[in-house]
C-alpha cells in the first residue's frame, strides 16, 4: 500500500490539509477518500488547504476543492487556502475558486481568520 501524499493537521475545529507537489487525477481520489474519513470522524467547521508545495493542479483538483467548499458551506463551515504560487493561482482564478475561497499568503494568516469565523 502506498503512503499518503497528503498530511493533515487539526487545529481545534480547523482541518489543515497539506497538498503535494502535484494535485491531479492520480491522487485526488486519495484526497477525497481520506478527507471523507476525517470529516466523518471529527467535528470540522473549516478546512484550510496548504498549497505552499503545490506546483501543478488539474481539473480533478478543482473538483475536490469545489466539493469540499460545498460540503463546508452546507454545514455552515468555510474553506480557505494559503501558499498559492502563480501557476496554481491562475488555475484557481480560471476555475472560479478564487472568488469562493479566501486566499492567504501564510498559514498563520489563514488560521487567524478561521479563528474569527
Amino acid at each position: 500500500m502506498s503512503q499518503s501524499k497528503f498530511s493533515y493537521e487539526a487545529k481545534g475545529a480547523v482541518l489543515v490539509i497539506h497538498l503535494p507537489k502535484e494535485l491531479d487525477h492520480h491522487n485526488c481520489l486519495d484526497l477525497k477518500y481520506e478527507t471523507d474519513l476525517l470529516l466523518a470522524e471529527n467535528y470540522v467547521s473549516r478546512i484550510v488547504f496548504d498549497f505552499s508545495n503545490t506546483e501543478f493542479m488539474d481539473s480533478s483538483g478543482i473538483g475536490v476543492l469545489l466539493n469540499r467548499y460545498k460540503q463546508m458551506a452546507g454545514s455552515g463551515g468555510s474553506v480557505a487556502i494559503y501558499g498559492v504560487g502563480a501557476q496554481v493561482h491562475r488555475i484557481l482564478n480560471v476555475g472560479g475558486l478564487a472568488r469562493l475561497m479566501p486566499c492567504f499568503e501564510t498559514k498563520e494568516a489563514a488560521l487567524a481568520v478561521s479563528c474569527a469565523v
